[in-house]
């Protein structure tokens, strides 16, 4: 009964940027990590990956399925694949920062 009541709350995924200075989005359903390079969410439209630089979350209301984020955003990056479900190494790079 409570995934029925999700599902039928599940609400678009809109994105917003303003002079990629600001990004408001809706439709996030998770915040999987953050930190001021990256920030690493899951939506109704697939996983998204934001990077840039100072990024810091200014709203976070999962409720409603709203995030907004402020700082210079330099890549918005969209999978279809779950980023919760990531194994631990990051690529060759996470690997080798190890």
């Amino acid at each position: 009964m409570n995934t029925e009541h999700r599902e039928n709350n599940r609400q678009p995924h809109t994105l917003s940027m303003r002079d990629r200075k600001l990004l408001e989005m809706r439709g996030v359903t998770d915040v999987i990590s953050f930190d001021e390079e990256t920030v690493e969410l899951s939506t109704t439209a697939g996983a998204l990956t934001v990077e840039g630089d100072g990024l810091h979350v200014k709203v976070l209301n999962l409720a409603e399925g709203i995030v907004s984020l402020d700082g210079t955003v330099t890549a918005l990056t969209y999978s279809d694949k779950d980023p919760s479900e990531k194994p631990a190494s990051r690529g060759f790079f996470g690997k080798r920062s190890r």
